[in-house]
């Protein structure tokens, strides 16, 4: 799914959200994947130095793992970047 799609579904209220696309949205808000160990996706921005830890349970992400991606992208009035 698109990240836009994505944040869209987010931003209704829904937690209930693919593994896949919530990287991809988070990769479109600007973090880069530094590292995975086990099923841990370790990602960061390079404007600020807090980490973000991403897991996939059953192909789905964990609804507080959403809640801080958003809390993140709130408190750094992070945006999607634009596609060429």
């Amino acid at each position: 799914m698109k990240p836009d799609k994505t944040l869209a579904i987010i931003e209704a209220g829904s937690r209930n959200v693919r593994f896949e696309d919530l990287l991809r949205l988070a990769d479109a808000f600007g973090f880069v994947l530094v590292r995975v160990s086990g099923s841990h996706h370790i990602l960061r921005h390079r404007a600020f130095p807090e980490l973000l830890n991403l897991q996939s349970v059953d192909g789905r992400a964990k609804p507080y793992q959403v809640r801080q991606l958003m809390m993140l992208v709130a408190r750094y009035s992070l945006h999607l970047k634009e596609r060429p």
